[in-house]
């Protein structure tokens, strides 16, 4: 099984074992004093990690991170609870709301209310060379979001990306939508990993990459 990056780990929860991460809950979570059970059925980061994929993280408070498509802090708030400093980008403000809530407690998450499709509204904030990018998006062109934010990922970084088929193209199959992000993301990044996550979330790709 993938090794799990410093502050993950496999914890019990209702006689169940179930990733987790220490933390204040943020959606209603299972808890076990200050850990709390990450749902991959809520987060495409969560089905990576537990389908396996080798991710890049490694965990700990020097491991940068950009986070683009935060929405209500689910995911991003597990992400800050074992990472460093994590920049969480959210275009919509009412989930954007959310995500400064969840930002209280947790020191390390820095909330931006911007359009990932526009890195020039963060690019002063965000510090360069990331460890991380991690990547949900929905919308159209997101393999143009990964290639456009690609200068704060560091040399040696990893791209983590979760590609909706159903936003980029509602009318296509998903095998063909699939097939185009990962021929426009090669431009840019040398795919590492590429998976389905049906199991979790149907009609999502999980693509690991780094650039090239």
């Amino acid at each position: 099984m993938t090794d799990l990056p410093s502050g993950v780990e496999r914890r019990e929860f209702d006689g169940r074992e179930r990733l987790a991460t220490e933390g204040e809950p943020v959606y209603g979570e299972p808890t076990d004093g200050t850990w709390r059970a990450w749902d991959p059925n809520r987060s495409k980061l969560g089905a990576m990690f537990e389908l396996g994929f080798e991710t890049g993280f490694d965990g700990g408070p020097d491991e940068r991170v950009l986070y683009l498509g935060a929405a209500s802090g689910t995911t991003v708030g597990h992400v800050a609870d074992f990472a460093g400093p994590t920049y969480a980008v959210e275009f919509a403000p009412r989930p954007a709301r959310d995500l400064v809530s969840v930002a209280e407690d947790r020191t390390r998450l820095f909330p931006l209310l911007a359009d990932a499709r526009l890195p020039e509204q963060y690019a002063h904030v965000v510090e360069a060379d990331v460890d991380v990018i991690v990547q949900d998006v929905a919308t159209r062109g997101q393999a143009r979001v990964a290639i456009e934010n690609r200068p704060f990922l560091a040399d040696d970084g990893r791209l983590v990306l979760a590609v909706k088929a159903r936003s980029e193209d509602v009318t296509a199959a998903p095998t063909d939508v699939f097939d185009r992000v990962r021929d426009e993301l090669s431009e840019t990044y040398e795919i590492l990993e590429s998976r389905r996550l049906d199991e979790f979330h149907t009609d999502h790709l999980g693509i690991i990459a780094r650039p090239r």
